[in-house]
């Protein structure tokens, strides 16, 4: 389980930088709080925070529930691969919002395997003897 709490953490961290980057961007353009439009490259700092608070929503439950019914390691290596798509989206997206995909699926992905595999231990233990 410990290699699944360093991913946690990891996420977490990532999603906190995220953050401080959107701050840096924020004075940077010249965005006054509470405006969250006025620059499109501030807005694409913006854009990739939000839509990693949109992710950890799904990812971090995901990744507890398939650790919980499988392997731990499996699921941090999953894990992994989400914090490289999530880098790897942030950067593409704040260069070129088109060029977005392969970081997004990298994130995608993982998640959409976290959570169904989860589902599917879930529903497994309840109907094995």
């Amino acid at each position: 389980m410990a290699y699944v709490d360093i991913v946690t953490a990891l996420a977490l961290l990532q999603f906190v930088v995220f953050g401080f980057k959107v701050g840096k961007a924020r004075a940077r353009y010249g965005v006054k709080a509470p405006a969250v439009t006025g620059n499109d490259t501030f807005e694409r700092y913006f854009r990739v925070q939000q839509n990693t608070l949109e992710q950890l929503i799904v990812f971090l439950p995901g990744l507890y529930l398939f650790s919980h019914y499988f392997r731990p390691q499996v699921a941090a290596v999953l894990g992994a691969i989400y914090l490289i798509g999530r880098e790897i989206y942030a950067f593409t997206y704040v260069k070129d919002p088109a060029r977005r995909g392969v970081g997004y699926g990298l994130t995608f992905l993982p998640t959409v395997i976290l959570v169904v595999g989860g589902l599917f231990g879930a529903v497994r233990t309840l109907v094995q003897p």
